[in-house]
């Protein structure tokens, strides 16, 4: 979106150059005759405010163009009537380009807005559906349980931890929307990366443990200092390394690394398993995803938006029979408290 200060800027620019090409006319004609691709250059600053600004820039460039150009329609070299007819014509063409190149710039604006428009119709859709889906396979085992425990069949004690981990599921997924949908809030301190990332491997142990996965963890030696949100960066690298435990398969070895750079500090998720298509790894990031039987599709997207938010980046790559490294690039600075 354009702002007032970039606006106000640009239009001084388009104003600077129309200016100095009607200057290099009138210098041009001082000395020598007419030179056409000097009327030409008049072109650049109109496809310019049609560019920036739409049909209604492209008038109000017209409309300055042809006030600086009112001189050259007096004086000794307009005294034939094929030089008038002349630089009549130029203005006629001028006129028509600037309305055209506008009509075209604001269609084609309105054509992608409309697109985006149906585009997040769309996607707010697909959330809805998800999420209402997820609801309701744990208010169904809710609302069986609870009948088969009205009716008194079956084990009690199993069906009211069945209705509780359901209940659970259900907090997860609205909790999950909610931190999708509202900015992350950061609580910045001066941390030791090693120590969260020491925290990281605890938590996931236990998952990798059940599913005979072996996670192992290199640290620098010394402490990595870093101005973050420990628990929300913790959060968001728990996802990462229970999804490179959940690619693995019995036997294979999950590698969370932290380096030390001059300016950043890295951390690597490395599993090796069976890896991503192009397909699935464009579409990674995109809220409401997944390939997995039970997830909701927000875990990545709020561990991208977690770590964007300290102004660090992630980077995912992976391959069919390669495995998939997960790569996230911290800043010492950061942003600060």
């Amino acid at each position: 979106m354009l702002t007032k200060a970039g606006g106000k800027r640009y239009w001084i620019f388009i104003t600077a150059a129309t200016a100095l090409i009607t200057v290099l006319h009138f210098l041009v004609l001082a000395r020598y005759s007419p030179l056409v691709v000097l009327e030409e250059l008049y072109y650049v600053p109109l496809l310019l405010g049609a560019l920036r600004f739409g049909l209604k820039g492209a008038l109000a460039v017209f409309g300055l163009v042809s006030l600086l150009y009112v001189p050259f329609f007096f004086g000794e070299w307009t005294a034939s009537p094929i030089g008038m007819a002349d630089r009549v014509l130029h203005v006629v063409f001028s006129g028509i380009f600037a309305f055209t190149a506008g009509f075209l710039v604001d269609r084609e604006r309105r054509k992608i807005e409309q697109a985006e428009r149906e585009r997040y119709l769309t996607g707010v859709g697909m959330a809805a559906t998800t999420i209402v889906h997820d609801l309701r396979n744990q208010l169904h085992l809710i609302l069986g349980y609870g009948l088969r425990i009205q009716k008194g069949k079956g084990d009690i004690d199993a069906s009211v931890q069945v209705i509780v981990d359901s209940a659970r599921s259900m907090e997860r997924i609205v909790d999950d929307v909610l931190d999708f949908a509202r900015p992350v809030r950061l609580e910045l301190k001066e941390e030791d990366a090693r120590a969260i990332v020491g925290r990281v491997h605890d938590l996931c142990a236990k998952k990798a443990e059940q599913k005979d996965v072996s996670l192992s963890l290199d640290l620098p030696a010394g402490p990595t200092l870093v101005i973050v949100d420990g628990e929300q960066v913790q959060r968001a690298l728990v996802g990462l390394v229970n999804n490179a435990i959940e690619a693995s398969d019995a036997g294979q070895n999950v590698i969370l690394t932290v380096t030390c750079k001059k300016t950043h500090l890295v951390i690597t998720v490395k599993d090796h398993g069976s890896g991503m298509d192009k397909e699935t790894l464009e579409k990674l990031f995109t809220p409401f995803f997944t390939t997995k039987k039970g997830g909701n599709g927000l875990g990545m997207s709020i561990a991208k938006k977690i770590i964007e938010a300290h102004k660090a980046t992630i980077r995912i790559e992976s391959g069919h029979g390669k495995g998939t490294e997960a790569t996230v690039v911290v800043p010492y600075k950061g942003v600060t408290p």
